[in-house]
């Protein structure tokens, strides 16, 4: 469909009410300071900062490596499946506020099993909070196993054999933590497995990572989606590639902005991805930490772009392409995003 012109001043509205998928978004960068020092007092933990205000002031980074080091300090507090759940449950209730009506949720095992957990305790506890807001929130959520590419391959192995009894609970494996120094090829045997196990592949690539690493996540690992991918405008041969076989970026915008991978959002290129034909969309990756959920992503990155209605359909109508839910599901969601713009006065 073609949308109607809104007004740039009536945009935010559009954006806040307009149904959407959210495709990258680490649920462990989705804890808040106050429920990270609930959980430490629960646990029976002391925190490593003496209030929220002073962990929030701490919340500026020069690159990813020294958002990784504060990030690993949160997690010290997730001990039991109920820290999970709670976790998990309070960023749902946050996305389904946002009118996301899926997301596919990262997570890792081998930070927590590096902390003494088992892999059934991350896990059970995530999907557990993912089956009950579908009853209560309907909003559906599905869990993508990420592994820690600063580790090696073996260890990523180990993780895989460690959850194999409750992969019916994840829809795909991913790669994440520090992209400099770990090209995708590194994983390439566990990936190959992941696929015949029928997991999901997708992989962080291009973030500060050169295009190269794209295109061995296509290539070698044979991803269905690129996480980032923000330095693929950098190879026009690449670009072209991304566009004419529809493969999804899933873009976070305040991420890239707070790790310094662009200087301001007006120099942000979802804008150009666009007019390219890719199929990309807007994601908050790490919320907590990066200074918003995805409606925040989507209201100053459209602010600092002057991007309009048919930049937002097309935003969140790829969101439900790229997602992966069965074919008629992605229609019903379709659907209610027809139905927004249609009757958006």
């Amino acid at each position: 469909m073609t949308p109607k012109i809104v007004s740039l001043e009536r945009m935010p509205e559009l954006l806040r009410l307009m149904p959407k998928a959210e495709l990258h978004m680490h649920i462990e960068g989705s804890l808040e300071p106050e429920l990270m020092f609930a959980l430490a007092k629960r646990n029976g933990l002391s925190m490593a900062f003496p209030d929220v205000e002073t962990l929030r002031k701490a919340y500026v980074f020069d690159n990813l490596q020294d958002f990784l080091d504060i990030y690993h300090e949160g997690t010290l507090v997730l001990k039991t499946e109920q820290d999970f759940y709670d976790m998990t449950r309070a960023y749902l209730a946050r996305a389904a506020a946002d009118n996301v009506l899926h997301t596919e949720i990262f997570f890792d095992t081998q930070t927590h099993t590096g902390h003494g957990l088992s892999s059934d305790t991350v896990i059970n506890g995530l999907h557990r909070a993912c089956v009950d807001a579908k009853a209560e929130l309907g909003i559906s959520a599905s869990l993508i196993l990420c592994f820690l590419r600063h580790l090696s391959e073996e260890e990523a192995f180990e993780c895989l054999e460690q959850a194999q009894p409750l992969l019916h609970k994840l829809v795909g494996v991913g790669l994440a933590s520090s992209e400099m120094g770990h090209p995708p090829e590194k994983f390439a045997r566990v990936f190959a497995r992941c696929r015949e196990l029928g997991l999901r592949p997708v992989a962080h690539a291009g973030e500060e990572g050169p295009p190269a690493f794209i295109w061995s996540a296509l290539d070698v690992l044979k991803v269905e989606r690129i996480d980032h991918g923000v330095q693929a405008m950098k190879d026009s041969a690449l670009m072209a590639r991304l566009a004419k076989d529809r493969i999804p970026l899933t873009v976070c915008p305040l991420s890239n902005l707070k790790l310094r991978v662009f200087p301001t959002l007006a120099q942000h290129n979802i804008g150009q991805m666009l007019e390219a034909g890719i199929v990309a969309t807007i994601n908050s990756d790490d919320p907590s930490y990066f200074g918003g959920y995805i409606n925040e992503n989507f209201t100053q990155t459209f602010a600092a772009l002057g991007l309009g209605a048919q930049q937002a359909y097309q935003l969140a109508h790829n969101s439900f392409e790229a997602s992966f839910v069965d074919a008629s599901v992605k229609r019903q969601f379709i659907d209610r995003l027809n139905a927004t713009f249609e009757s958006f006065q």
